[in-house]
């Protein structure tokens, strides 16, 4: 009986840590943003389902720039929101109403003045 809930919680333990994975390129990403300047406003990385893939939505560094969406693989999707409309480049326009929320990837913590 002992094993068996140990290997259901190993199971459970290991499901949680490829659930919440980031994808290298992804990560690559993240690092390069780090290395410069805190943007205004900080930077933001959200994950989402939308079109049968999970989706990372990247936030713009600044006003008036394209907020924008790559698969796994870092491959640009589209820009769903941002620049100067507010409603991105008009390349994936259901993705409002389509995509699912599947939670904040990553959050530029840093202050302004680093």
């Amino acid at each position: 009986m002992k094993v068996f809930i140990l290997s259901i919680v190993l199971l459970i333990a290991v499901v949680s840590l490829v659930q919440g994975a980031i994808p290298a390129c992804i990560q690559e990403k993240i690092d390069s943003i780090v290395a410069g300047p805190v943007w205004n406003p900080p930077a933001t990385i959200t994950k989402y389902s939308y079109g049968d893939k999970t989706t990372y939505l990247f936030s713009s560094n600044c006003c008036d720039q394209f907020n924008s969406l790559y698969d796994e693989s870092c491959n640009h999707i589209c820009a769903p929101s941002g620049g100067f409309t507010g409603r991105g480049d008009g390349r994936c326009v259901n993705f409002q109403r389509d995509a699912t929320f599947l939670g904040k990837v990553w959050v530029d913590t840093r202050s302004r003045g680093k």
